[in-house]
């Protein structure tokens, strides 16, 4: 796979203005500045609406020709920075291929501990078919914590018996919470965002006093029988390259479907620039038509309620 000159740039970009700043960090107010991402300018031809939705805020993104497909994005921030604010030159990027999207602000870390991200996320997806969204119509995806939120979301449904979405699409998911994969040791040099040595102090602001293998905080350890098509992407020098490449094997022998593309070069959540690096759009593309193509066709959509 060529890697192009924008992606080798950013890897510098990153090391440069994150990882070096981030290394020895242990006030979570001072990370959370550090990981916030430079303003994005939204197209004109995107309507940013917001969405309360089971009690819980976010947005609602659409844009100009919107089909059938709804998506719940899951924006990552180690569960205790970021925001749907922050992730929309991913969400801006499905609206603008027809999504209907929408992004919950669910509650961070430390403030609000695990597990509360998955009980914001369970929520919002309820009030999504409580509005009248099917699950068939419904799929999910996010990065880093948020891939990580995004299966931690499905296992909490399925163990509840509420129908699962469609399909989700995972960036460099979070699954592994306590850091155990031989990345987190081989790559800490490689990784243009993280040392692997932070990794498991900064699961601490989310788990406080939790087990880091309880299985709705690290969907590594769980059983994974019964999710849906999964598609994963993450790059080979990030440190939590094997949270991705062990879940899929886990999830195959599960009997879920997987497919999982390891790309060269790039910095972690590399999806957030797609308007500076071609491997950003097309992860994004590749992820779209993944996700548009396990979602049920003929089924006539209705609006959902902002105030649901």
């Amino acid at each position: 796979m060529s890697v192009s000159l924008q992606a080798r740039l950013s890897v510098w970009i990153v090391k440069w203005r994150v990882k070096r700043k981030l290394k020895g960090v242990r006030d979570y107010r001072i990370a959370r500045k550090i990981l916030r991402p430079d303003p994005y300018k939204i197209p004109s031809t995107i309507q940013i609406s917001p969405a309360h939705l089971g009690g819980v805020p976010g947005e609602r993104i659409e844009g100009p020709s919107p089909g059938d497909a709804v998506l719940l994005y899951l924006h990552g921030g180690g569960y205790f920075a970021c925001s749907a604010e922050t992730h929309r030159p991913i969400t801006v990027y499905f609206a603008l291929h027809g999504f209907h999207v929408f992004a919950p602000d669910y509650r961070l870390a430390p403030e609000n501990r695990f597990p509360a991200a998955v009980e914001d996320a369970v929520a919002f997806y309820r009030a999504l078919l409580s509005a009248g969204y099917a699950p068939q119509k419904i799929v999910i995806a996010g990065e880093s914590a948020g891939g990580g939120l995004a299966l931690s979301l499905m296992l909490a449904l399925r163990d509840a018996g509420v129908p699962l979405p469609a399909a989700a699409a995972l960036f460099s998911p979070w699954t592994d919470l306590a850091a155990t994969g031989d990345s987190i040791r081989t790559n800490t040099n490689r990784c243009a965002m993280f040392d692997g040595a932070g990794v498991a102090f900064s699961a601490r602001y989310y788990l406080g006093d939790t087990d880091p293998r309880d299985p709705l905080a690290s969907p590594l350890y769980a059983d994974l029988a019964g999710l849906p098509p999964l598609l994963i992407h993450v790059g080979a020098d990030e440190v939590l390259r094997d949270d991705s490449t062990r879940l899929a094997e886990r999830a195959r022998a599960a009997g879920v479907r997987v497919d999982l593309k390891i790309w060269p070069v790039v910095p972690h959540a590399w999806q957030l620039v797609p308007h500076l690096v071609p491997e950003a759009r097309q992860s994004l593309h590749e992820s779209a038509e993944f996700l548009r193509a396990r979602v049920a066709p003929g089924q006539t959509k209705k609006e959902v309620m902002t105030s649901a």
